[in-house]
């Protein structure tokens, strides 16, 4: 319309002009003419505007604050509208401008898309589920990686306690391919990120990644503290390779491996035995302490975690890669690989404190414990001075270098260390010490807590489990049996001897006090208490009482 408009201004407008629009828009010449004349008049060239209800700031509000129920909205407007007015019904609502529930539904559908009403009831989380994320450019190989933990939900066994082990791995962003991981039978730290972070600048071609490796231009990883400790960007700095933190819950920054930990745990950890996902045919959850399925040991488990990281290069195709394999995307890309400096990538993975220290004849003192190693033979006791290097958490093992030439002399172990055994007890003791804390934590708390009857109007509730004083003394005296009872010494007053036709172990007849002889039956001719007094005797002197005088003393 706006075409003839400006014709008929400038007096050009002809009935040729009106039928090719009418021609263009599938309608007669007559209708042409009355959009024509309804432009001329109202200045409108569309279809006129229905009044509706329409989502003001003030209702978006309302709606924010009942966290999306829109029936709670209105009963609040309708409410305001009686108020005000004074009255009920349909008239006070249509005075006071309230719409109708299902015209506020409408209104609602119309002018909030589905994130926007997910976020009124989600919050941001929920909100991000309906938005639309871009896909980053195609770049060449090692042009950059992502790193991430990916926590396992499978149960393993690690000396005979279940553990959730935990996965720290790099993948190429370009081919898809898996660098470099690392396992742990807790949650990581950045001794772990620095293993998998040597593993893959290492190109170790008869390793599970093959020839995958070399130095990256790029790290991309997320916020946490280990990625951002010092130890991890100064070691990667060495090569001059930055490390990028992508920003806070925004996993899709870093799509690449957050891809890979979903593909693990669908192809991998869901086949694996004590499997924490697996659905249930109940809606309670499974009970885990139920699962009589033998469990797998953590070294079967990273055996199998790096048979399917060889697959996943070796023989996994992808679409997204125009179905290659990673390992052939990999060797199909002719962007030179800048290797990594042996002699750097040897002490990757190790901190020091900058201190200066001596090897004397103990050995290298490292926070109040000696270290040794065969190679210090003839060096002790000659001044040298030495600087010690470790790889974070592991402080059985020491590297010991030159204080003045840097020169690397050797490892380092701990001179008095722990036997296996010891520390097999040394965890069951704390494991115990544990669990009597949990029990009387768990008793205090159980007499801490409470019951009140439920109640149907404001008032306060009655408390349930009222005692009376006869039940209240008597659970204080066995109270106080209890802890006389923990107090008693049970090797006081060894056990009496069992009787002589018994079979009884030469250790439990040891450590018993011989019974007392029955006294022997009277005669015909002798009273019937004359043989009482030996009973006696024999019995004061097993007591250990015996005969005593007038002053109490022992004759």
């Amino acid at each position: 319309m706006s075409r003839l408009l400006v014709l008929e201004a400038r007096g050009e407008l002809r009935t040729e002009h009106a039928r090719l629009v009418a021609s263009g828009a599938g309608v007669s010449l007559r209708t042409v003419w009355r959009w024509l004349a309804v432009a001329r008049e109202e200045g409108r060239t569309g279809v006129r505007e229905r009044e509706r209800f329409t989502i003001t700031p003030e209702v978006h509000a309302r709606l924010a604050r009942w966290c999306g129920n829109a029936a709670a909205v209105h009963r609040e407007l309708l409410a305001e509208a009686y108020a005000v007015s004074g009255s009920e019904g349909d008239a006070a609502r249509r005075v006071a401008g309230v719409p109708s529930l299902a015209t506020l539904h409408r209104a609602v559908r119309r002018e909030l898309n589905p994130g926007q009403r997910a976020a009124l009831s989600g919050g941001e989380r929920a909100r991000r589920r309906s938005d639309v994320h871009l896909r980053r450019p195609q770049t060449w190989r090692n042009a950059c990686w992502e790193g991430d933990h990916k926590h396992v939900p499978v149960e393993v066994d690690l000396d005979g306690e279940l553990v959730f082990p935990w996965v720290t791995w790099f993948i190429d962003c370009a081919t898809n391919a898996i660098t470099g991981a690392a396992v742990t039978p807790h949650q990581p730290s950045r001794d772990a990120i620095l293993a998998a972070l040597r593993i893959a600048l290492s190109r170790d071609g008869d390793g599970p990644y093959g020839p995958i490796g070399g130095l990256p231009t790029l790290v991309r990883i997320d916020r946490g503290q280990d990625f951002l400790s010092r130890t991890v960007t100064s070691a990667l700095a060495t090569f001059a390779v930055p490390v990028y933190p992508v920003e806070a819950y925004q996993p899709h920054l870093k799509g690449t491996v957050e891809n890979l930990n979903r593909c693990a745990q669908r192809m991998l950890f869901a086949s694996l035995p004590r499997y924490t996902h697996q659905p249930t045919d109940t809606p309670r959850p499974r009970d885990r302490s139920k699962d009589t399925t033998r469990p797998l040991a953590f070294t079967a488990f990273v055996e199998i975690l790096l048979d399917w990281v060889a697959w996943w290069n070796t023989e996994h195709t992808s679409q997204a890669l125009d179905g290659q394999t990673p390992l052939a995307a990999w060797q199909g890309d002719p962007t030179p690989v800048q290797e990594a400096d042996p002699a750097l990538l040897w002490a990757f993975t190790l901190e020091g404190d900058g201190r200066v220290r001596a090897l004397t004849t103990s050995g290298v003192r490292w926070r109040n414990r000696y270290y040794v190693g065969d190679w210090m033979t003839g060096l002790a006791g000659a001044g040298l001075r030495v600087r010690v290097r470790h790889v974070p958490h592991h402080d059985h093992e020491i590297e010991v270098f030159d204080a003045v030439t840097d020169a690397y002399l050797g490892p380092a172990y701990l001179a008095d260390a722990a036997t296996p055994e010891q520390r097999a007890a040394l965890r069951r003791t704390r494991d115990a010490e544990k669990r009597r804390l949990t029990r009387a934590l768990t008793a205090a708390s159980r007499r801490r807590r409470e019951r009140y009857a439920a109640v149907t109007r404001a008032e306060e509730p009655k408390r349930l489990g009222s005692l009376t004083e006869v039940e209240a003394g008597l659970e204080l005296a066995a109270g106080d049996r209890g802890d006389l009872a923990e107090l008693a010494l049970p090797d006081l007053i060894p056990p009496a001897a069992p009787p002589s036709h018994w079979r009884t172990p030469p250790s439990l007849a040891a450590r018993t006090r011989p019974r007392p002889l029955p006294p022997p039956a009277p005669d015909d001719g002798e009273p019937a208490g004359a043989g009482e007094p030996a009973a006696g005797r024999e019995a004061d002197t097993l007591t250990g009482e015996g005969d005593q005088g007038p002053g109490g003393d022992v004759r």
